[in-house]
């Protein structure tokens, strides 16, 4: 009785082992298994390539803007507030064909004492408000703190929407991220640069 059941347990698991075996030997359908696993990540490694691509050229653009910006106005001895309002102008030529849609433009002229200390001289947005008040102490990155000169610091913001953004994956409604950035031009004529208007 006893090796009878032995017997019949032995039997079940031979089989259960011999369609194991079979499963794992047949491969029928097996480039259908790899096409289901690889497609999905091949196309998440697209579309992040992808969309790194377009926002490392949106930063690109928004550094040789700020850059652009500030040269333009460097190269002045006094400005007005029309004047830097044509910022926007050399902006918008420089991100063709991209949008630039909610940008921001921030204009500050920086003068520093025969002590380098550097305080705001005037300051301008690209909306005609003053972000910065006059005189208020300015941080100079380091190596630029040069004693009686006079800098142009300009600041470029630019919202740069994600093209293939898919927000039920990620978590999250954000589809839109701010880039930015900021040059220091040290004044091209004369001691300063002076803004009737600003």
């Amino acid at each position: 009785m006893s090796f009878h059941r032995f017997k019949t347990r032995r039997s079940k698991f031979g089989g259960s082992f011999r369609l194991l075996r079979l499963f794992w030997q047949d491969r029928r359908g097996m480039g259908a298994v790899e096409f289901a696993i690889l497609v999905p990540l091949l196309l998440v490694l697209y579309l992040s390539a992808f969309e790194l691509t377009m926002a490392l050229s949106v930063s690109k653009r928004t550094t040789v803007s700020a850059g652009a910006i500030a040269d333009m106005v460097a190269r002045q001895s006094t400005v007005t507030k029309s004047y830097l309002a044509t910022s926007a102008d050399l902006l918008g030529a420089l991100f063709v064909p991209y949008k630039t849609t909610g940008y921001s433009i921030k204009l500050t002229g920086i003068t520093l004492d025969s002590n380098a200390k550097a305080t705001v001289a005037w300051s301008w947005a690209q909306d005609g408000s003053r972000p910065y008040t006059v005189g208020n102490t300015v941080t100079m990155p380091s190596g630029l703190a040069v004693a009686s000169s006079f800098f142009v610091h300009a600041e470029v913001t630019v919202p740069h929407e994600l093209v293939t953004y898919l927000p039920g994956l990620a978590g999250s409604t954000t589809t839109t991220i701010s880039i930015s950035d900021d040059y220091y031009y040290r004044q091209r004529q004369n001691d300063s640069i002076t803004c009737s208007d600003c």
